[in-house]
Parts: C-alpha cells; structure tokens; sequence
C-alpha cells in the first residue's frame, strides 16, 4: 500500500451557526482546506456526516456540497458511523489513497446540530442507538454514559470529583484555541457542583452538540514535489465495533473496540504508547475518557481517572501525556459528524508546530480516536511528522 500524506487542513469555528446552511459550513471548511494546500485539486470528495436526515432533514449531503463548493461532477459520497463518522471517513480516504484507486481525496466533515433543538435533537440522536432495546424504551446516549459512569464509580471506590481534571484541562485549552465553542475556564469544585443531566452525568461533564465543519486533504506521497508544510504521514489507520446494547457486551467497563483499533493502528504505524507525543481522544463524557485511557493502554483496568489528578496537570499541553490540546470535544464542542476531522486537524497543527500557545513542544507522533456513541465503533489513526 502507497503512503498516505495530510497536505491540508481547515476549519470553520465551531458553535451554533444559526445564519449557515450545511452546505455552507461544508463549503467554507472545504475553501479552508484548499488554501492550505493550493497547488493540489482533489479526485474525490469524503464527506462525514451521522445526522443530516434527522437534524437536518438532508441526505446526499455529499453532491448537495461538492456543487455548491464549486467542485462540480467530482466523485463524492457520504459516510455514516454516528460520532465515528469524521473517523470512519478519514478511514476511508485513507484507504482510497493507500490502495491508488485515487492520488487525492479531502475529507470533509460537516454537522448542523442546531437545525435541530431540545427533544426532537434528542429523539434525531437515537438513532444511533438500538432501536429495539434502548431507544424504544427512552434510554438516550447520556443515560448510557451515566450508567457506564455509575458502574466505574461502584466498581473502583471512585467519586465523581476524580473526573474533574478531565474537564479542567478541556476548558484550560479551549480557552486558547479561538475556534472553541466554549472558552471559558472550570475553577476547581466546580465541576461536582453542576447541575445533574442523568445522575452521575451532570451539565460540566458532557460535551454540547454544536454546528461545524473542518476538512483534511490527502495524497499519494510518493506524488508530492513540493509542499509549504512539514510532511505529515497517515502511518496507522484502525477501526473495532462492539454491540450497539449495552447489555449486549461481555464487558461494560471495557472499551473493546477501542482497544483494538488503537492496537492495530499502533503495530501497522510500528508505534509504541511511549512515543505517543499527543493523544486527541474521544471526551464526550468524561467516563469514556476514562475507559478509552485503559482500553488503548495509558492505564490500567480502573486506573484511568488519576490521569485526573491536581486539576488534569498530567494531560495539559506540557504534562507527561497532552490530551485533547484544543479543547476536545467537552470545550471545543462536538459538531457530531465532524469531530473526528476536527481531531485530525488539530493533530496536524500539533505535528505542524502550528499550535500556538496549545503547543505541546517536540510534537512527532499523534493517535487519535473517534468514538461512535459509547464505543459501539471506534476508529484510530496515528498521525507521523517525517521532518
């Protein structure tokens, strides 16, 4: 298979873009992602989208963009892994270009959460669940999360303040990033006082929905000649699923999918956790931060809230293991369908040196992780700087 280089990256800023069409955000990402790269037309367009038919009450978003971005008859075609879907179309670029069947492909992700509001945003997420034994029965993604996060909590002795830094940090580094939905900063205690979403899950725990669209380029390597960037190679690439039900998995506090695909991202990337420099995980509850730090290997079985600790000072930008350097998905926002691309982007600005005062210094080799719901997907890349 041919190596995969990301030549370009973009974004649009991330929030509730009520005067934007989809097709606007996609557009405004997809000009972004061109200048970055302007010497470079792409074959085919990826677009990543989980909920245009129910937010949005648009499919075929891919030709609905690509006419309205000017790219005319190109080929291009919609992926789905509900919040995976930026991971799972990155995924699938890569694919297109590794195997030559194209010599470039921009993968866009776009989500317009607020076409959407209150319970019928609720009811378009549901979706993504089991239909036949959890959303039928009004369980929605929170109450999942709350009860994987009750579970961990009985299981290991933990209390809910243990998973304060995770939110800390998140705040802390989407203060800095301009893009950043949210850009205020937690004070400690904070967190456990907020007002309860679905008991443990409470309003400073979860991520928001929120409107966006970031895109990355990629390309056939050995084809560049030149490029305005350092060279940043697509050296690992995984996906896992797991069952939609929870009751369904032989282990609830074990995020086998995501597990597996960092595994074979890390071992095709011939990468191991000590060089990980900076790791963009999949925070849109603090528990799944939790359990995807002991799934991928950073901690033990139970051991993945102290990355916690003294307010998240481990997992800032100059701590032992940077996470979610621009906000994640808790402070950044979480445009859904998007958000696995805006991962990569901000990985790429990392690998770039371009991070500004986000900068983790030394910055080589990045994993990151798209999580569809509470793990029913999961997809790994890990991102490499070649200068």
């Amino acid at each position: 298979m041919r190596e995969v280089a990301i030549v370009g990256v973009g974004q649009t800023q991330v929030g509730e873009h009520w005067s934007s069409s989809v097709r606007q955000l996609g557009a405004d990402a997809i000009t972004a992602t061109l200048r970055d790269a302007p010497d470079i037309q792409p074959e085919a367009l990826i677009v990543a989208n989980a909920f245009g038919s129910t937010f949005s009450s648009q499919s075929q978003i891919g030709p609905l963009i690509a006419h309205f971005a000017g790219l005319g008859s190109i080929e291009t075609w919609t992926v789905e892994a509900a919040d995976a879907s930026g991971g799972a179309a990155l995924r699938a670029g890569y694919l297109a270009v590794a195997s030559g069947a194209v010599e470039s492909v921009l993968v866009l992700g776009v989500e317009k959460s607020s076409d959407s509001i209150a319970s019928a945003r609720i009811a378009g997420r549901n979706v993504a669940l089991d239909a036949d034994y959890e959303s039928a029965h009004g369980v929605t993604l929170t109450a999942q999360a709350a009860l994987l996060m009750r579970r961990y909590m009985h299981e290991y002795g933990v209390e809910l303040a243990a998973f304060e830094g995770f939110s800390m940090n998140a705040h802390a580094n989407g203060n800095k990033n301009p893009n950043a939905m949210f850009q205020n900063v937690l004070k400690p205690g904070a967190f456990q006082k907020a007002s309860m979403v679905s008991d443990p899950v409470n309003l400073f725990d979860g991520a928001p929905d929120a409107d966006g669209a970031a895109g990355v380029l990629l390309i056939n390597a050995s084809s560049l000649r030149h490029t305005k960037h350092p060279l940043i190679l697509v050296a690992g690439s995984a996906a896992g699923s797991d069952a939609l039900a929870l009751h369904e998995r032989k282990d609830v506090l074990r995020l086998e999918s995501a597990h597996k695909s960092a595994a074979r991202a890390l071992a095709q990337a011939e990468v191991s956790l000590d060089q990980i420099n900076v790791f963009e995980a999949h925070d849109s509850y603090t528990i799944l931060t939790a359990l995807a730090l002991e799934a991928v290997g950073f901690a033990e079985r139970g051991q993945g809230w102290k990355w916690a600790n003294e307010g998240g000072t481990q997992i800032r930008p100059n701590g032992q293991l940077p996470l979610s350097t621009f906000g994640g998905l808790k402070a950044r926002g979480n445009p859904v369908g998007a958000t696995g691309i805006y991962q990569a982007v901000e990985a790429v600005l990392q690998l770039r040196g371009d991070a500004g005062a986000l900068q983790v210094t030394g910055a080589n080799i990045a994993l990151i992780q798209s999580l569809a719901g509470v793990g029913s997907t999961a997809v790994s890349h890990v991102l490499r700087c070649m200068n």
